[in-house]
């Protein structure tokens, strides 16, 4: 079906300016004003409602060799986004549906149909839930956890960053699963946030606590499961608790400022020999076929109550710049997304 809806003249684009050598600050950017883009055949416009703030942003923009090319200096910054089509040119989409996929940092986009992630159908969840628990965020909790980690009933699971979008979904599952729980998170917050409201068995604050002491005590079995987002010094600290046979799933590696290794560091070959452990990469893109089947889980159980989630949401286009940056402070609580449409839910 063929359409149109009232579009502003002018669509606002955050674009890179200068490329960063480690996390990109808010400097890094600019927002310009250019025309709305218009459709060809086969092509929609996507009013976007809200923008998703990811961790992974940081090597989007880096020059360093990443698993997606760089984005170009001048480029509208690369992000997933959900709106509401305002202009159709394509069979298969009509003015009014809700899309999800990778539509920038701008009010709107012009995308090819075959270019969109998915119709967003769940109208009694809120929107927004499509960049996090039921996007990219809740779909990488759950076939990381579940495809490398293979957890049983009566394992520990560690995650850190276990308040995070995707941590605490991990952690969730994981229990849904008959699994004991254990998160690593930074400030009393956060650590709570794991205990009453993501159900963790135990929480342990990295900046307060001795961390191998701390997981001495949770992990008194050993580590069967390691949900790995940071890398870096707390990794080296779980390491050496990992039980025999466990799997480690990398997954992130947020705690690593530049994309250059250090030129020397703590040595994973022994653990992994001596316990016969498993360590794997993932990325959420090695499973684009799949994603049905893990939002129809991820879908059912939220709605039955068992995974809940935060959403830090910032409102306004202007504070895209300074968002990835606050990501890597700590400053949010849950799932950062940028509202960019008043009153959107």
């Amino acid at each position: 079906m063929k359409g149109t809806l009232a579009m502003h003249p002018h669509n606002r684009e955050v674009r890179l300016r200068t490329r960063p050598t480690g996390i990109p600050q808010a400097e890094h950017f600019e927002i310009v004003q250019a025309p709305t883009p218009k459709p060809d055949e086969g092509q929609i416009v996507v009013r976007n409602l809200f923008l998703s703030v990811e961790p992974a942003m940081r090597g989007w923009v880096s020059s360093v060799g990443n698993y997606s090319e760089p984005v170009p200096i001048g480029g509208v910054m690369r992000s997933f986004a959900v709106g509401r089509v305002v202009e159709s040119r394509s069979p298969d989409f009509v003015i009014g549906d809700v899309v999800t996929g990778m539509f920038g940092w701008q009010d709107y986009a012009v995308v090819e149909g075959a270019k969109v992630q998915r119709k967003v159908d769940e109208v009694d969840l809120p929107i927004s839930t499509a960049l996090g628990v039921l996007g990219l965020n809740g779909l990488t909790a759950y076939f990381a956890l579940l495809e490398l980690g293979q957890p049983r009933a009566g394992e520990t699971v560690l995650v850190s960053t276990a308040a995070g979008a995707v941590g605490s979904c991990v952690g969730q599952i994981a229990k849904i699963k008959g699994c004991r729980t254990v998160g690593i998170a930074g400030g009393p917050d956060k650590v709570e946030l794991c205990r009453t409201e993501f159900g963790y068995d135990v929480a342990i604050d990295y900046r307060a606590q001795a961390l191998d002491a701390a997981l001495k005590v949770a992990c008194p079995d050993g580590v069967n499961v390691y949900f790995d987002n940071t890398s870096g010094v707390i990794s080296d600290a779980v390491l050496k608790h990992l039980a025999v046979g466990a799997r480690v799933i990398i997954c992130g590696t947020a705690s690593i400022a530049s994309w250059d290794p250090p030129p020397m560091g703590p040595r994973v070959e022994r653990h992994l020999l001596v316990k016969r452990a498993r360590m794997q990469g993932f990325l959420i893109f090695d499973y684009t076929q799949r994603y049905p089947e893990g939002l129809q889980s991820l879908t059912k159980w939220v709605k039955a109550g068992l995974i809940r989630y935060r959403e830090d949401i910032l409102d306004g286009l202007e504070l895209a710049p300074d968002s990835i940056a606050g990501l890597y402070r700590g400053e949010n609580l849950g799932k950062r997304i940028i509202r960019i449409v008043p009153n959107a839910a």
